[in-house]
C-alpha cells in the first residue's frame, strides 16, 4: 500500500495499515484491559485535579484516540495523569474553589492553552525546547509531587476536612491536627482498597487490580448504605461558635452575589457607553475604578469565606432528636448540655446555603454521575485570565511532553519503533486541543497505562482507540454504577497509583554523576515542597538553576597547561607533575570559546605564558573547542596581537572545522596564517621544534618535543 509521505505526515495513523486480524485481536485485548484501569484511575486523577470525578471519563475519551492517532508512538496510552493533575489544581486553585463552575472553566481553558502551546511547539519541530527541563530536574519534582498528591488524598482517605491556602504544608499540618477525629468506615474502604491492589500486584500482577479493589468497594458501600446525607436548617445547629461561623458565612455569600452582580452590570455599562460612541472617557474611567474596587472586594469576601468554611467543616456535631415533633438540634461533638442525649449519630457540614444546609454522617462517594457524552464546543475563552495560567500552561506542557515522550523512547527501545519528538508533540496537542473542546482537562501520557498496553500486548495505536471506545460505552451506559464509589477508594487508587514515582536513588545518582546536577535536582526537589500548592514555582526555580549551573560550568571550562607523559601522550602538567619546556607553552582548552568565556580563555592563555617566560612559542590545542563566537575570534585575535608583541609565536592544533569557518569568514586566519594551523599537537610541536632548531635553539631536552622527534633526531 503505497501511501504518500505528505498524507503519512498529515495522517500518521496511516502507517498502522495495511492491518491484520491478528493485529485487531491483540489490540482489542490490549484496549479493553487498559480501559479497566483507565476508567476508575482517569476519575481518582480528575479528583487529584480539583474536578469531579466524572470529568476524568470525559478527559480519558476522546484525548486518549486523538493523541494516539497523530502521535507517533504505537503503544503510548494518554489520559489523565497523577503530576498533570495536581499541577492543574495547584495552578487553579488560588484563582477559585475546586470543583466550582468557575474552576471547571478554568480547567478546560488550561487544556485548551496547553494544547495550543503543544501544538505551536510541534508544528515548528521545537521539540528540543524540552531539554530546559533537565533530567535531574524532573527527577526532583517529579519525587516532590508524589509525596505532595500522596499526602494531599491522606485527608479523603480518613475522611476528614482539609483547608486550601497559600501553604500546602500548613493545610497538611492542619489535617495532622484532626487524625483524631478520623472517620473510620472511611479510612477501613480505604485500607481495604490499598490491601486489595497491594495483593493483586504482588500475587497477580496481571489482574486490573485497581478495577477489583474499585468494583468490590463500591458493592460494599451500596450494601452497607456507607454514605448518609441529611438537611437542617440555620435554626438547628444548637452550638453557638458554629452557628455564628455559619452565620457570618452566609451573610458573606451573599455579599459576594451581590459584587458579581455589580460586576456584570459595570461591564454591561462599559459596553453600552463604548457603542454610544462620543466623549464617554471620564465615565468609562469611573466604571473601571469601580471595578477594580468590587473585584478587591471580592477577593477580601472569599479570602474571608475559606477560612469560615474550613472553620465550619472542622466541627463533628452530635444529632439530638427533637420532642414532640420539633425538629432535631446539633450540638458540637463533646458540648452536650447536661442532662441532653443524642442519638449516637455524628455529622459534619458538608455545604452550606442561604437557605439549607447539607448535612454528611457517612463517607463521602462520587455521587451521581452524568449520563451521555460531554457537551461538545469552544471553552469560554477569557483573556484577562491568560496572563494568570500562562505560565502554569507552559509548565504542564513541557512536564507533561516529557512525561509522555520518556514514556515513548522507553517503549521504542523495547519495539525498536522510531520516535519522532515533535509528531508527539503534535499528538499530544492535539489531544489537549479535543480535550478542552469536550470538557476536559489536561492530559498527557501515563507510565502505569503505557506498561499494562505493551504487556497486554498492543501492535499499534488502535488499542487506544479501542479502550476510548470502551470509556464511550461507561459514559453512555454505565455511570450509573459508579455512584456509590467511595471517595477514600479513588485516594487509594491515587496514592497506589504515585507511590511507584518516588525515587530518591536517582537523586542520588545525579549527585554522584555530578554535583550541579545533584544540587539542581536537591533544590527542585525542596523548593516544589516549600512552595507546593504552587508547583510551578518550584519546576521553574530548577530548571532556571539548572541552566545557571550550566552556564557557570561553561564560563569556568578546564584549562590544562600540557606536557609528555612517559607513555608518549601529552597529558594535563600538573595532575602527573610533568615537567615544563623552554621551547613551548601547550594549553588545551575544554570548552567552548564564546562570550562568557572569553575573559577566562585570555587570563588562562596569559597565566601559562607568564608561568614559563622562557618559552617563545605557544600552542593552542584545540581539539576541545567546538563553536567559536563573534566574542571568542576578537578575544583570539587580541591574544595573538598580544603574543606577538612580546615575541613569542602562536600556534593552533585540532581546530575543528566550524571553529576554522569562522576564523576564515572573519579574516582572522589570515591574519594568525595558515601555516600555524595544524591537524595534531604532534605535527605542531614537531614544527615548533624545527624552528627553535634554525633560531640556535637547543630543543633537544624539550620535554615536549614529539616521541619520533628524541628517537630518531
Amino acid at each position: 500500500m503505497n501511501i504518500p509521505h505528505l498524507l503519512q505526515r498529515a495522517l500518521p495513523f496511516l502507517r498502522w495499515f495495511p492491518y491484520s486480524g491478528a493485529s485487531l485481536r491483540a489490540d482489542f485485548i490490549a484496549g479493553l484491559t487498559v480501559a479497566l484501569v483507565l476508567v476508575p484511575q482517569s476519575m481518582a486523577y480528575a479528583q487529584l485535579a480539583g474536578m469531579p470525578a466524572y470529568y476524568g471519563l470525559y478527559a480519558a475519551f476522546l484525548p486518549v484516540a486523538v493523541a494516539a492517532l497523530w502521535g507517533s508512538s504505537r503503544q503510548l496510552g494518554t489520559g489523565p495523569v497523577a503530576v498533570a493533575s495536581l499541577l492543574t489544581a495547584s495552578s487553579l486553585t488560588p484563582l477559585a474553589a475546586p470543583g466550582s463552575e468557575a474552576f471547571i472553566a478554568l480547567a478546560i481553558m488550561l487544556a485548551l492553552l496547553v494544547g495550543v502551546i503543544q501544538l505551536t511547539l510541534g508544528a515548528f519541530k521545537l521539540g528540543v525546547v524540552v531539554n530546559f527541563l533537565s533530567h535531574p530536574v524532573i527527577v526532583g519534582f517529579t519525587n516532590a509531587a508524589a509525596i505532595i498528591i500522596a499526602l494531599s488524598q491522606v485527608n479523603k482517605l480518613i475522611g476528614v476536612p482539609m483547608g486550601r491556602s497559600e501553604s500546602f504544608m500548613r493545610d497538611i499540618w492542619g489535617v495532622a491536627g484532626l487524625v483524631g477525629d478520623t472517620h473510620l468506615p472511611t479510612l477501613a474502604m480505604g485500607a481495604t482498597a490499598i490491601a486489595i491492589m497491594w495483593v493483586i500486584r504482588k500475587k497477580a500482577p496481571k489482574l486490573p487490580g485497581v478495577l477489583i479493589a474499585v468494583a468490590l468497594t463500591t458493592v460494599v458501600s451500596w450494601q452497607i448504605g456507607f454514605e448518609r446525607n441529611a438537611t437542617a436548617t440555620l435554626e438547628q445547629i444548637a452550638d453557638t461558635e458554629a452557628h455564628a461561623l455559619l452565620t457570618e458565612f452566609v451573610r458573606t455569600e451573599a455579599r459576594i452575589r451581590e459584587i458579581n452582580e455589580q460586576l456584570v452590570a459595570r461591564s454591561a455599562d462599559i459596553k453600552k457607553l463604548q457603542k454610544a460612541g462620543g466623549d464617554q472617557a471620564h465615565a468609562v474611567a469611573t466604571l473601571n475604578y469601580e471595578i477594580e474596587l468590587a473585584k478587591l472586594q471580592l477577593k477580601d469576601s472569599e479570602d474571608e469565606n475559606r477560612k469560615h468554611n474550613r472553620a465550619v467543616r472542622s466541627i463533628v456535631f452530635e444529632q439530638v432528636p427533637g420532642a414532640a415533633g420539633e425538629p432535631a438540634r446539633f450540638h458540637a461533638l463533646g458540648k452536650l448540655p447536661a442532662g441532653v442525649q443524642s442519638d449516637g449519630t455524628q455529622w459534619r457540614i458538608a455545604r452550606a446555603t442561604s437557605g439549607s444546609l447539607k448535612l454528611s454522617g457517612g463517607g463521602d462517594v462520587v455521587g451521581k454521575v452524568p449520563e451521555g457524552l460531554p457537551s461538545v464546543g469552544l471553552p469560554k475563552f477569557s483573556w484577562d485570565m491568560i496572563g494568570s495560567l500562562l505560565t502554569a500552561a507552559i509548565v504542564i506542557s513541557l512536564v507533561g511532553f516529557m512525561e509522555a515522550i520518556s514514556i515513548a523512547k522507553a517503549i521504542a527501545a523495547k519495539t525498536k519503533q522510531k520516535i519522532d519528538p515533535n509528531q508527539e508533540l503534535i499528538g499530544q496537542g492535539l489531544a489537549n486541543l479535543v480535550g478542552a473542546m469536550t470538557q476536559s482537562f489536561p492530559v498527557s501520557g501515563s507510565f502505569s497505562r503505557s506498561a499494562v498496553n505493551i504487556n497486554a500486548g498492543a501492535k499499534t495505536g488502535m488499542s487506544s482507540v479501542i479502550t476510548a471506545a470502551f470509556v464511550l460505552l461507561t459514559l453512555l451506559f454505565l455511570t450509573p454504577l459508579l455512584y456509590h464509589l467511595p471517595q477514600a477508594v479513588l485516594a487509594a487508587v491515587i496514592i497506589m497509583a504515585v507511590i511507584g514515582l518516588i525515587n530518591f536513588d536517582a537523586i542520588k545518582h545525579a549527585w554522584q554523576a555530578n554535583r550541579h546536577d545533584g544540587i539542581a535536582s536537591i533544590v527542585t526537589f525542596v523548593a516544589t515542597l516549600a512552595f507546593a500548592p504552587h508547583l510551578d514555582s518550584g519546576i521553574m526555580i530548577g530548571a532556571g538553576l539548572a541552566i545557571g549551573l550550566y552556564l557557570y560550568r561553561t564560563m569556568t571550562p578546564r584549562v590544562a597547561i600540557l606536557g609528555r607523559h612517559p607513555d608518549g601522550t601529552l597529558r594535563d602538567a600538573a595532575v602527573h607533575q610533568l615537567p615544563p619546556s623552554k621551547i613551548v607553552t601547550a594549553v588545551r582548552f575544554d570548552g567552548r570559546l564564546y562570550f562568557a568565556n572569553v575573559s577566562y580563555f585570555e587570563d588562562a592563555i596569559l597565566d601559562a605564558v607568564a608561568a614559563n617566560p622562557e618559552a617563545r612559542a605557544l600552542l593552542v590545542v584545540g581539539n576541545g573547542i567546538n563553536e567559536l563566537d563573534a566574542s571568542g575570534e576578537e578575544v583570539m585575535h587580541h591574544v595573538v596581537q598580544h603574543m606577538r608583541d612580546a615575541g613569542i609565536e602562536v600556534s593552533f592544533s585540532g581546530l575543528k572545522k566550524q571553529v576554522i569557518d569562522v576564523m576564515r569568514a572573519t579574516g582572522l586566519l589570515d591574519f594568525i596564517g595558515e601555516q600555524r594551523l595544524f591537524a595534531t599537537a604532534d605535527e605542531a610541536l614537531e614544527a615548533i621544534h624545527a624552528e627553535a632548531a634554525e633560531r640556535g635553539q637547543d630543543d633537544a631536552a624539550s620535554p615536549l618535543r614529539p616521541v619520533a622527534a628524541r628517537r630518531f633526531g
